[in-house]
């Protein structure tokens, strides 16, 4: 008798971007509060999720992206790490799963330091990246190092947020390159989208006629937030900010025809947006068997 599985088949998707790949890497999933999700009413939260047969709480994808151009690699992101939930952490498996050794891969982008994008970067004083350099925005790196801005933040955000960004990039100190904009790595250029952090970043790929934008974390909860993009989170550092990028991405997306790539929507991650009336409708990339 055939055995039932205990697993998921590895967690990876292969774009082609003309002559750039790029590769969806899961880092798993979190399930958390409902509670950090402002601007609307918990019960309707509630309504939406269960209309939509999702999980109560909620949950949250974790996506990274490997980018393949030229003979360069970059990765996008490193998820969870170990210190969060046993539901993450799940980059190094998938990474080895698609033959990718983590010395090989030369540039690690951030688009901000929030730990379920660089907690995955080092243990200790070891780097995870051994031989890659570090890339993020100016103001990324300037904000969880101010001192002050520290200080006005509750315990959590000190130990969970400041303190835990300045130990995953110590490793990187000597290996660290920052940006206010322009190209970022050969094929990618840096979009800024402040408001869920002070240098959240979007990262713009093309080649050969086409274009996939990795926009981070506009979006955590795409069945709540597309259709009401008013909806903030808890960790926004300035929600009114976030609300407003929010809505001049939808609109640039949605106007453009661009396919996205997102942080927290369902792997492997890719979609489209459609404006519906006054709204958005969002439009899930199938899996694509062509490369």
């Amino acid at each position: 008798m055939s055995k039932h599985p205990d697993a998921q088949v590895p967690a990876v998707h292969h774009r082609r971007i003309g002559d750039i790949t790029v590769t969806s890497i899961s880092d798993g999933y979190l399930d958390g509060s409902m509670a950090v999700i402002q601007n609307i009413a918990p019960e309707d939260a509630v309504r939406i999720l269960r209309e939509n047969h999702r999980p109560v709480p909620r949950r949250t994808a974790v996506n990274t992206f490997l980018i393949r151009s030229g003979d360069r690699l970059a990765l996008v992101d490193t998820g969870c790490g170990t210190a969060m939930a046993a539901t993450g952490g799940k980059l190094f498996a998938n990474l080895a799963a698609a033959g990718v050794d983590p010395g090989e891969i030369d540039t690690v982008l951030l688009t901000h330091m929030h730990p379920d994008h660089s907690n995955g970067l080092s243990e200790g004083e070891k780097r995870l990246f051994p031989n890659a350099e570090l890339v993020l925005h100016e103001a990324e790196l300037a904000h969880w190092h101010d001192d002050a801005a520290m200080a006005k933040s509750d315990e959590v955000g000190r130990q969970r947020n400041f303190q835990a960004s300045r130990d995953q990039v110590a490793p990187y100190r000597t290996r660290t390159r920052t940006f206010s904009g322009g190209e970022v790595f050969p094929g990618v250029t840096a979009n800024p989208f402040p408001g869920h952090t002070p240098g959240h970043t979007g990262y713009m790929i093309a080649s050969g006629g086409q274009s996939l934008l990795i926009w981070g974390d506009i979006i955590h909860l795409p069945e709540i937030q597309v259709a009401h993009p008013e909806v903030t989170m808890a960790f926004d550092v300035d929600p009114v900010q976030a609300a407003a990028t929010r809505r001049w991405v939808f609109d640039m997306v949605a106007t453009d025809g661009l396919a996205v790539a997102g942080m927290h929507m369902h792997f492997p991650g890719l979609l489209h947006l459609a404006k519906r009336g006054d709204g958005y409708t969002l439009l899930h990339d199938g899996w694509q068997p062509a490369m």
